[in-house]
């Protein structure tokens, strides 16, 4: 199978789709896997700008039911969940003070405990709508597009 995700144009896409949808790993471990591949610039930045983002409205509308479904039903995650919601108030103290312009800097830096994933976790914390939260993941996850494009190229040096 992994021949396949690697062996073929869609294989690529697919695996740089499903490795930007993780949470952690997201666009900066998405996009540098699909240029690495061999896949053409525009691609691998479509898939991964795709995979990173298509969770983020599901997690704005959902996830404090899912975490509320789940401290019922398996107590045993209460402290993973309560780390998360900790997590969110914490990364969320810039979105309320900013905004707008908060979300965007919080998706678009990427840094470890930044992310889309972060940035939907606090939207949904703050009670943000997902038509005002949204287009601010989306100009992040572009902004981190440009700064994991240029690092993969080489044309920003981190070390």
């Amino acid at each position: 199978m992994l021949e396949w995700m690697t062996g073929s144009t869609l294989g690529k896409l697919t695996a740089t789709f499903l490795i930007s949808m993780l949470p952690v790993v997201e666009l900066r471990g998405g996009l540098p896997f699909g240029i690495a591949h061999g896949l053409d610039y525009p691609l691998a930045l479509t898939a991964a700008l795709l995979g990173n983002f298509l969770p983020a409205p599901f997690i704005i509308m959902y996830i404090k039911r899912i975490f509320a479904w789940l401290r019922r039903r398996i107590p045993k995650f209460d402290g993973m969940i309560t780390k998360l919601e900790n997590k969110a108030h914490l990364k969320g103290r810039m979105v309320q003070r900013y905004s707008f312009i908060g979300l965007v800097i919080l998706v678009g830096v990427p840094l470890p405990g930044t992310g889309a994933w972060t940035g939907a976790l606090v939207a949904a914390f703050l009670g943000m709508r997902v038509r005002h939260a949204t287009p601010a993941i989306l100009l992040g996850l572009l902004m981190a597009a440009a700064i994991i494009t240029a690092m993969t190229f080489g044309v920003i040096h981190l070390v």
